[in-house]
Order: C-alpha cells, then structure tokens, then sequence
C-alpha cells in the first residue's frame, strides 16, 4: 500500500508545510522524511524509543536534520504558538484521546498557522461504517489503529477551523487542513 498509494498521498507535504519551523507528530519509522521541504526546521515527535530509533536511523540515511524527541501527543512539552505547521499522517487512530492531542497540535500551532492531516477515518457509508465498528475491536488488538474514528469531527471538536477536506480513498483516507 506505501508504493501503491500512500507514497503519493505523502507527496503532498512537500508543498504543504511552510516554516520556518514545522512539527510531525508520530514520526514513526520516519516515512514522511523524504518529504520535508529543505528550507523549514523539523522538529518530529514519537511516544515509541523503538520507532524514534527508527525514524534517527533513516534521518541520517536521508541526510536529513530533524529534531526527534519523544513526546506524547496528548501532552507536548512545547510553548504555546512555536510551529508554523503542525502535521501527522494516519497517526490520530492511534492516539488514545484524538481530541486532546488534536488540542494540543492547537496549542502550539501558531496563529497563522496550518494544520495538515493524512489520515483514514471511519465511512459515511452506514453499512460500511458498521463493519468498520464490528471490526474495529479486532484491528485495535492487532495493530493498535482504531479504523473507525471520526477524525474530521475530532478536528472540530479540538477548536481547529477545517479549510480543505479532500477524499482520496473514498472518504476512508482524507487529506485535512485546517488553521486555528
């Protein structure tokens, strides 16, 4: 799915994050890297040791200078208003409070800036939708990933004023922007 799909998706940070000062949360194994723009500081965020090892591994492959620190999404040890563009892709199904970690991204995204988010969420298609929440039980054991959040409600919920949604796997997989 990365190459068939996500990789695409991901492309479109490359344009998107502005700086000079940009923060990823859920870094992970550091996928999005080779899209940071070279012109913006980016300081990318992880709860997990194993994935910012990763993720610091593929960061100096890559050549590229970014300020891995680990941190909880819920919680960010950040000054209010720092970063020009705060961004995340599919890691909201994973925070255990979406809510308060998307209040957070609020918190310490400056008044001008932007929010961007690639992430999957739960169908609007009702018999669809109800698969998901059948299976989503399952899918939590396995992975950790909740398949059916209401992320773009989350993004509301959290204070944030959503400019773009835009499906790209019918309205499983959206790209959001939003600005505080």
């Amino acid at each position: 799915m990365e190459k068939l799909r996500f990789e695409g998706w991901r492309n479109r940070l490359r344009n998107k994050i502005v700086g000079p000062l940009a923060l990823e949360v859920g870094v992970g194994t550091g996928k999005n890297m080779s899209y940071y723009p070279s012109d913006v500081s980016v300081t990318a965020i992880d709860f997990s040791s194993r994935m910012l090892a990763k993720s610091k591994r593929k960061a100096v492959r890559l050549n590229k200078p970014v300020n891995l620190l680990q941190m909880d999404a819920q919680q960010l040890n950040f000054a209010d208003g720092v970063f020009d563009t705060v961004f995340a892709a599919f890691v909201f199904c994973s925070v255990p409070d979406p809510v308060q970690g998307l209040c957070e991204l609020r918190r310490v995204c400056k008044p001008g800036g932007r929010l961007l988010l690639l992430e999957h969420m739960r169908p609007s298609n009702y018999l669809l939708a109800k698969i998901f929440d059948a299976m989503n039980p399952l899918t939590v054991r396995m992975t950790g990933a909740n398949i059916n959040r209401r992320t773009l409600d989350n993004v509301k919920k959290a204070g944030w004023r959503v400019i773009c949604v835009e499906d790209l796997s019918s309205d499983i997989v959206r790209w959001i922007e939003a600005v505080p």
